[in-house]
């Protein structure tokens, strides 16, 4: 009997041990976000784009899924980005535009946290959450290794004389800046090449293990100041299969922009294949806001809102409804599409629960995860912004707009009104009431 009992007592806890093997032994998939810089919900091919072709980008859809209700954190580069690493809309942060801020020491962010959950962490491109010297740097901000720029406005040139790899500044042969800010009178080495290039690097280090990557590209952002001393400021190498159209430069520019851009993402998605972890990586494409109308480049050219209104800056859906694009082997289904309203603060909680980790209670996000896997998918009560003195509410399909404090809310049915315009405040004034209960909640 007691050796019975004794035999039935290993097996439970061979069992025991077994099934946390198991569970310690789950393998968390790689996380690749691309975030590109002023892309507008028309720029892709995929989303529209009648001009512009964007095959490589257009594949992840076929092999993905493909949102066509995904907003961005803010309309402009600097909050948006914090909303994506904090989780938290932009009216719980503390900047509701592009004033300078530096995250503080010890700031809990989706990279804090997926490093502390055994992701190997990286990035490249714009940060524009702390200078060099303060604890805002990537390296003191969850990132294993950073490579980009750090200073937003030093951003917008695309020959600039360095960049930062990690805190240490990384000469770029050949670029001399001259006596206008943020404009280069030699140009030899561009910047967006060399950061791709440390974006696979990163890849292929960490193959291996999981790794999470945020490759926020600055193209096609314009060089405002060099827009305004030039007439021009879509910086870019050469102008390649444009350069013999009759186009304006800063269109060919742009034209040539998006074309770089999906070239690179194809060679990034090659690699995922060659590496043989294609299957285990989740990638993101989406863009930090709406089209911008600067540098020369008019947004209407290519249509780069599509039937959207407005662009950059602005609260209409064009300046905040963004393309975003995931594909996951096996696990999204191909060429899906889905209409979920989600936004740049549910990303934090997503990652969370791709790496079993709890998110932190105060996100103001809901992981779009059962989504991807084509599940059931708990929704938002609202999705808000703010940006400065503007607010934008969207509920369920509608959106109500407020410009400043001097014009009334406006409010737009986006079930049959994706263009916002026709507004339809008189008729709802229930409606506007409480959204602008909502506004006036998150103003303070």
């Amino acid at each position: 009997m007691f050796k019975q009992l004794s035999m039935a007592l290993s097996l439970i806890f061979l069992l025991c041990v077994t099934s946390l093997q198991a569970q310690g032994s789950k393998e968390l998939p790689n996380i690749i976000y691309i975030m590109v810089d002023d892309m507008g919900y028309g720029d892709l091919s995929c989303y529209g784009q009648a001009t512009l072709k964007t095959p490589h980008i257009d594949q992840i859809a076929k092999e993905g899924m493909r949102f066509t209700d995904h907003y961005s954190g803010h309309t402009v580069c600097r909050p948006s980005r914090l909303v994506l690493l904090t989780g938290r809309h932009s009216g719980n942060t503390p900047i509701h535009g592009n004033a300078p801020y530096t995250l503080p020491a010890n700031a809990e962010t989706v990279t804090t946290l997926l490093k502390d959950a055994g992701y190997t962490t990286g990035g490249v491109g714009k940060w524009a959450l702390g200078l060099p010297k303060t604890e805002g740097v990537p390296s003191k901000q969850g990132f294993d290794y950073w490579f980009g720029y750090l200073n937003q406005s030093r951003a917008h040139n695309f020959y600039p004389e360095y960049l930062w790899e990690n805190e240490e500044q990384y000469i770029l042969s050949g670029n001399v800046e001259g006596p206008k800010r943020n404009v280069s009178t030699q140009r030899e080495t561009y910047s967006h090449d060399v950061m791709h290039t440390k974006a696979l690097n990163l890849i292929r280090q960490h193959s291996r293990k999981p790794f999470f990557l945020q490759a926020h590209y600055t193209i096609p952002h314009t060089n405002n100041e060099g827009g305004r001393a030039t007439g021009n400021g879509q910086e870019v190498p050469d102008h390649g299969e444009f350069a013999t159209k009759n186009w304006p430069e800063p269109e060919k520019g742009f034209a040539a922009m998006i074309t770089r851009l999906d070239s690179d993402i194809g060679q990034m998605m090659t690699l995922l294949k060659t590496l043989g972890i294609d299957k285990k990586t989740l990638v993101i494409f989406t863009s930090d806001n709406g089209p911008h109308q600067e540098g020369g480049h008019k947004m209407e050219f290519f249509n780069s809102n599509g039937d959207l209104r407005g662009y950059k800056r602005d609260l209409y859906d064009g300046g905040i409804r963004v393309p975003m694009i995931a594909r996951w082997p096996d696990k999204i289904k191909a060429d899906s599409t889905s209409d979920h309203p989600s936004a740049f603060w549910d990303f934090l909680p997503t990652a969370c629960e791709l790496a079993g980790i709890n998110a932190p209670e105060d996100t103001d996000g809901i992981s779009y995860l059962p989504t991807l896997l084509g599940q059931s998918q708990p929704t938002h009560d609202y999705l808000f912004w703010r940006a400065g003195n503007k607010f934008a509410v969207r509920q369920d399909n509608w959106k109500a707009v407020r410009v400043d404090d001097k014009t009334k809310t406006e409010l737009y049915d986006l079930s049959d009104d994706i263009g916002e315009l026709d507004d339809l405040a008189e008729k709802h004034p229930e409606l506007v009431s409480k959204f602008e209960a909502i506004m006036a909640k998150h103003r303070q």
